[in-house]
């Protein structure tokens, strides 16, 4: 029997019985872990509100055996909040959805659990934090989101350059399947001819060039993000049913 502790997001919770949650959590140290919180149903219960999606805690496991990722699910036995991002986050619907496509899709490129994924957890305690703040419109957010999360996943999609034949861009053409922006040569069935204004957006976006994004007009934002929706389903092999709700 082992005590773990590490710091992580909420991702969501589940009912368990009548007084109990299991609640999965994207943490720094384990990746994504599964734990049994008990009685935080319960109105007298003391942490059952800190363990809710967007909350930032640090929380206390119980696991039996030397490895908190065993047969069983661990106990989350304390819980301490760091960040209540979820306070500037549910009360605005925008921010809201926008919010739980983010927590969904961490789950999604952390599908193992029990496995490290620091870059994913930091990209996602960051875009939280900056969408309770309410700095940036909540779709470039998590379109930022989504383009940053496939990049430290290995799916770095490209704005500029031919994804195939490496010609130096601004190229016209864009195939999701062929990995972003492609010249004349390199075009596939399939290929669509975006804006260079979205282009130029999406390039921002992936890179935090906010000045650019923010002033980017709604015609290219809306082309943008489904330019984006369609690359992440192609690489998560199915879409997000959180995004359908996304306000645009």
């Amino acid at each position: 029997m082992s005590l773990f502790r590490d710091d992580g997001i909420v991702l969501r919770t589940q009912k368990l019985g009548e007084a109990d949650r299991i609640i999965t959590l994207l943490t720094r140290g384990h990746g994504r872990v599964r734990a049994v919180a008990r009685g935080v149903r319960r109105t007298k219960s003391k942490f059952g509100a800190r363990l809710e999606p967007f909350s930032h805690v640090d929380v206390q496991f119980f696991a039996r055996g030397s490895e908190l990722i065993g047969r069983g699910l661990p106990l989350c036995t304390q819980s301490e909040t760091i960040a209540p991002y979820g306070g500037g986050i549910v009360a605005d619907y925008a921010r809201y959805t926008a919010g739980t496509a983010m927590l969904e899709t961490a789950e999604r490129f952390t599908d193992h659990e029990g496995e490290p994924a620091v870059q994913q957890y930091l990209l996602l305690v960051g875009a939280l934090r900056t969408l309770a703040r309410g700095e940036h419109a909540p779709h470039l957010v998590l379109d930022a989101f989504l383009l940053r999360s496939l990049a430290v996943n290995g799916y770095a999609p490209s704005f500029g350059d031919c994804a195939k034949c490496g010609m130096p861009g601004p190229n016209r053409f864009f195939s999701v399947a062929s990995g972003g922006s492609v010249c004349v040569d390199c075009r596939v069935a399939g290929s669509v001819v975006p804006s260079p204004q979205t282009l130029a957006l999406l390039g921002a976006l992936l890179t935090g060039d906010w000045a650019t994004a923010d002033a980017c007009e709604p015609r290219h934002v809306r082309e943008g993000s489904g330019l984006v929706s369609a690359y992440l389903h192609w690489h998560l092999e199915r879409g997000l049913r959180s995004l359908r709700y996304v306000e645009k």
